[in-house]
């Protein structure tokens, strides 16, 4: 057995002294080998050392990134559903039944907040309303439990006109301690509830809704004249009416203090509540982008140049599907509405006589919402981030509505001072052009 192991132990003793014996005779050859591997095993450890230091440091900032992102609300793929949410409705079919009615006392008791003026424009829109014939009530689930975001499809018609009117309103509808539905309009949402609303309209089902209505709103008035007419004239009379009833309540409020109202008659006989402002008609409209200029309103029509941004032509009309015809190389053409804006305007004086005016010259403070729009609201825009639609073209101006993302609005005109004029409800008001496109 010993004789055995000494037998190895020798075996191996040779092979090391053989591999010793080797390294000497080739130490010129085998060290910088060695010394080579060396250096490769310390860079590609130092590699991966640095490596793993990036990725521990990527995923950090992804955690902060998450942390971040966890304090909004997370939007799921929430369906459009109609008829789907008990009582709505009947909550609806009485909310539009009181504005049908003017009444009042109901619309105070539904909706949060209803200012005094949308009170009074609801009274005179009721003096013309026979009634709703079709209102189709789509949900959604809103961004708190017992809230939702409800679109209505409707058909309104008037007395005065025989065809129903399709347009759609989004309203906010929220549930109190009582079980009870409430329309939503005080503005007071925080940044979660908007977040949420704006995801919300921005899905497919919305926003195909949306295109719905406003397809069937631009064609119809794009085809009868008459139409556009009766538009037109009852948004003026409303606003004038809503005018008049304001002034009244201020006048009676002031009592006997000498202020007089706009009752009172003014030299020549006439009352204040007649004297009317100039209307302003746009005459020229400038490009706010690289725009295709084209043959016709078709984005397949031929392109007949190509605008750059500043480049300015003469408007000859504002197409309601979105199209403005202009002159253009001694001829007409057509450019998307969405990509001009007003650069000239005229301003027709209550004797019928014009004058031109540059967009740029200071507009007057007073605006009133009365004056005889360029043309009626037969484009339309999308807003793009919540929005309150407010009476007048000022931050300060009474709030009347708030707009979410994907809804359409009427588009009367857009303004070189920043605001858009829009058709809501049968009535003027204004919404920052920034948030809409």
């Amino acid at each position: 057995m010993n004789t055995s192991n000494n037998t190895v132990q020798d075996l191996l003793k040779a092979k090391f002294e053989a591999v010793k014996d080797w390294l000497i005779r080739y130490s010129k050859i085998v060290m910088p080998v060695v010394l080579a591997v060396c250096i490769v095993i310390t860079v590609v450890t130092a590699i991966s050392a640095n490596k793993r230091k990036v990725e521990q440091e990527e995923t950090a900032v992804s955690a902060e990134d998450m942390d971040a992102a966890g304090t909004m609300i997370t939007v799921p793929q929430v369906p459009l559903e109609q008829d789907a949410v008990p009582g709505m409705n009947e909550f609806i079919q009485t909310y539009y039944n009181a504005m049908a009615e003017g009444d009042t006392d109901t619309l105070s008791k539904i909706v949060e907040y209803m200012d005094a003026t949308e009170l009074i424009r609801a009274v005179e829109m009721s003096k013309y309303i026979e009634s709703y014939p079709t209102l189709e009530v789509y949900t959604k689930k809103g961004p708190r439990e017992g809230t939702y975001l409800t679109y209505v499809y409707t058909e309104m018609k008037f007395y005065d006109y025989e065809r129903p009117v399709p347009g759609m309103k989004v309203l906010y509808v929220c549930t109190d301690g009582n079980g009870d539905f409430y329309i939503n309009e005080d503005g007071e949402e925080d940044e979660n509830e908007l977040h949420y609303m704006r995801e919300l309209n921005l899905q497919d089902d919305a926003i195909d809704l949306n295109n719905r209505a406003a397809v069937a709103y631009n064609d119809m008035v794009d085809e009868d004249v008459e139409l556009a007419t009766f538009l037109l004239e009852l948004n003026e009379e409303i606003d004038k009416n809503v005018g008049e009833a304001l002034a009244r309540a201020e006048g009676s409020d002031q009592g006997e203090e000498g202020e007089g109202t706009e009752d009172t008659p003014e030299e020549g006989g006439e009352t204040g509540a007649q004297t009317e402002a100039p209307s302003m008609v746009v005459t020229k409209v400038k490009a706010i982008d690289v725009v295709n200029i084209r043959t016709s309103d078709s984005e397949t029509a031929d392109k007949v140049g190509k605008a750059a941004v500043g480049d300015e032509f003469t408007l000859l009309e504002e197409k309601g599907n979105g199209w403005s015809k202009v002159e253009y190389d001694g001829g007409e053409a057509f450019i998307k509405s969405e990509f001009l804006e007003a650069s000239e305007t005229e301003v027709a004086s209550a004797d019928g006589e014009e004058e031109s005016e540059p967009e740029n010259e200071p507009e007057p403070e007073e605006d009133n919402s009365s004056n005889t729009p360029a043309a009626s609201a037969t484009s339309t825009v999308t807003v793009k981030e919540n929005v309150r639609i407010r009476s007048r073209a000022s931050e300060t101006s009474d709030k009347l509505a708030t707009a979410y993302t994907g809804e359409k609005l009427n588009v009367i005109m857009k303004q070189a001072d920043g605001w858009t004029k829009i058709d809501y409800n049968g009535r003027t008001a204004y919404v920052k052009s920034e948030f809409v496109e």
